[in-house]
């Protein structure tokens, strides 16, 4: 493969590209056509999502109140549909009447009002376009499960973070403090959501530093849930998708006990999406386990 390369750029079949004098052509060094080959080697076709999860009730709790959902779809052939995958966690809220009622609840509604979007588009005719952008679609989802949950789970609540995939393009709902976070390529980590706690707002305000609100005892008290009120607005992200790179969903359960960059080596070392999910749970049982633990970790290859 290399000799093929090589061959291909080398001197001799190389052509001018201009009449100017300026213009030097020249054969790869062997160290571009190593990387050349090993971007072939690697390449994925077709462009797809790989996705495991980890679950645990935890150590100090007898009930999971925790919920997830992922789905993936790839279509390949003369009419292909880009990688597409939903993936949501919930986290009803301790000490609530029908806690693991509202976050079940929440990720089914969302994830049946999805489905329904994209159902032609997906199963019936690539050709067929969806009428609303991701984040119209995400956030009608959204507001379709706060009716349920006030319904079916009065006096509960949930937090809910649901990451729509298309292609590239990653499209994120938010609410609670349940947190979606990137690894990119280069091995930097970033927190992409923002907890709506009070604890975090009196540290966004100054009033408090990190190391105050990793102990605070309110720590948990959240000022914006699914299931509490009648009016809500979810945060929308969208951005695009790091190809190489992962998208993690997780609940408190594992950030609130785990350092974020414990939770990156874990993933980064591992061997597999599933070996990286069971060692975060691991972790955060390792470390007292005091809250259900839940994960789902998405990479795309391309």
């Amino acid at each position: 493969m290399l000799d093929f390369f090589r061959n291909l750029f080398s001197r001799k079949n190389h052509k001018r590209v201009s009449s100017s004098e300026n213009v030097v052509t020249a054969p790869l060094s062997d160290v571009q056509l190593q990387s050349i080959h090993a971007a072939v080697q690697h390449r994925v076709e077709p462009p797809q999502l790989a996705v495991s999860v980890g679950q645990s009730v935890g150590r100090q709790r007898e009930l999971n109140e925790d919920s997830l959902f992922t789905i993936t779809n790839t279509i390949a052939g003369n009419s292909s549909n880009p990688p597409f995958g939903l993936f949501i966690i919930a986290d009803g809220m301790g000490g609530h009447q029908y806690g693991e009622v509202a976050s079940n609840t929440t990720i089914r509604t969302i994830a049946g009002y999805v489905m329904k979007k994209f159902h032609n588009t997906l199963f019936s005719s690539p050709s067929v376009n969806v009428d609303e952008s991701l984040q119209e679609i995400l956030q009608g989802a959204v507001m379709e499960a706060q009716k349920n949950v006030l319904k079916e789970a009065p006096g509960s609540g949930t937090t809910v973070t649901a990451a729509l995939v298309v292609g590239q393009q990653l499209t994120i709902a938010h609410v609670g403090d349940s947190r979606a976070y990137l690894i990119y390529p280069d091995k930097r980590m970033e927190a992409i959501t923002r907890d709506h706690s009070l604890v975090r707002r009196l540290e966004e305000l100054g009033q408090i530093t990190s190391a105050e609100a990793a102990v605070h005892p309110q720590r948990n008290v959240l000022y914006r849930a699914l299931g509490q009120g009648e009016a809500l607005e979810a945060d929308m992200i969208t951005l695009p998708f790091p190809v190489g790179g992962y998208l993690m969903l997780c609940s408190d359960g594992l950030w609130g006990v785990v350092d974020e960059d414990e939770l990156k080596r874990a993933v980064l070392d591992a061997s597999s999406l599933q070996q990286a999910c069971q060692k975060m749970v691991n972790m955060a049982n390792g470390a007292g386990g005091p809250d259900n633990i839940s994960v789902i970790l998405i990479q795309l290859l391309s």
